[in-house]
């Protein structure tokens, strides 16, 4: 089922930006893209506080009812998008069935933990002035206990004959969350060759076209192309603590 959608998103290339940009693409929505640089710290600025208080990307402004709808954080708006958008259930399942809050469950475990301890593993492992062993050991270690968490599902599922799929046996919102961190687990210093079911899960999302269109927007998805040369992956990441630096020396003078 079709919907006529005016929607305005506000987002940035990142992991939290990809999952939401993909399950547009695969509900094949009407949404007007609004890029946050995130390295000016256009997220802070006061007109985009009033969207989301946090600061933080993805958030968005669903117009089509009429009313502006406000939403933040990418799990909820994953929700939602299915929720009011996903009659068909393509990338959902019917509300209140054991496979929705299944659904939930992985949701909530990749907002509360892959997320956070990946995206901590990348700032010691690439961002932070100093290399802190203690700190990248700890995040990477519990990065790496998460995917074989994900992993471990994954052959299950794939084992009981519901095929490669966190949820019932199709690609969901829970594959989507939980792929576009995983699909950026090189960055933070994590290899999936140890996790042969990721890799397989990967190679398949990764070939869907509008997952492809999803990780490139609103700029070309570039990782392959920075982590092919160490001289390329030191670059970027010099230029991304800068601004991740600042962002923090900026906080720290307000939260004191």
């Amino acid at each position: 089922m079709a919907f006529k959608t005016n929607i305005d998103l506000y987002t940035a290339g990142t992991p939290n930006g990809h999952k939401v940009h993909i399950a547009f693409e695969e509900l094949g929505l009407n949404y007007n893209v609004h890029k946050i640089d995130i390295s000016k710290n256009t997220q802070k600025e006061e007109w985009f506080l009033k969207i989301c208080p946090n600061g933080r990307i993805p958030a968005m402004v669903d117009k089509t009812s009429g009313k502006d709808k406000r939403l933040f954080e990418g799990g909820a708006m994953l929700l939602y998008l299915t929720e009011k958008y996903d009659k068909d259930n393509k990338i959902s399942f019917d509300h209140d069935s054991d496979e929705y809050w299944e659904t939930v469950e992985w949701i909530v475990w990749m907002q509360s933990g892959l997320g956070p301890m990946q995206g901590q593993a990348n700032h010691f492992y690439r961002y932070a002035p100093g290399k802190i062993e203690y700190g990248i050991n700890r995040y990477q270690t519990e990065t790496k206990r998460l995917y074989q968490v994900l992993n471990d599902r994954l052959a299950d599922q794939e084992k009981a004959g519901q095929g490669l799929w966190l949820v019932g046996n199709k690609f969901t919102i829970a594959d989507i969350a939980c792929f576009s961190w995983v699909n950026w687990g090189a960055w933070a210093g994590i290899e999936t060759k140890p996790f042969p079911v990721i890799e397989r899960w990967l190679d398949v999302i990764n070939s869907r076209p509008a997952v492809q269109k999803g990780i490139n927007i609103p700029d070309e998805f570039k990782l392959k192309e920075i982590m092919s040369s160490k001289e390329k992956s030191e670059e970027h990441a010099k230029k991304a603590s800068a601004w991740v630096m600042k962002g923090q020396e900026e906080d720290q003078k307000k939260h004191a």
